[in-house]
C-alpha cells in the first residue's frame, strides 16, 4: 500500500511544479484572510459575510498566479 502512495506522490510531482502549488496554496490563504479582514473593518459585514465576498477574488487571484509563475519559471 505505502508503494502505491509513493508512487502516486510521485506521478503527482512529475505533472506539477510541486513548489508553484505550495507557494499559490500560501499566497491564496493569506489573500483570502487579508480580503475578509479588510472586507469586515471597511464595511462593517459580519466576518460570515466577509468572508463569502473575499473568497470568489483570491480563487481566481490564485490561478492568475500559478500560471503566472509557472511562465515565469519556464523563461
Amino acid at each position: 500500500m505505502s508503494e502505491f502512495v509513493l508512487n502516486g506522490i510521485e506521478r503527482v510531482k512529475s505533472v506539477f511544479d510541486v513548489s508553484s502549488v505550495v507557494l499559490t496554496l500560501v499566497y491564496t490563504m493569506g489573500h483570502i484572510i487579508i480580503a475578509m479582514i479588510c472586507v469586515s473593518v471597511i464595511t462593517g459585514a459580519p466576518i460570515q459575510l466577509a468572508a463569502m465576498s473575499a473568497l470568489i477574488e483570491p480563487m481566481i487571484n490564485g490561478v492568475w498566479f500559478f500560471i503566472l509563475h509557472s511562465i515565469y519559471k519556464s523563461r
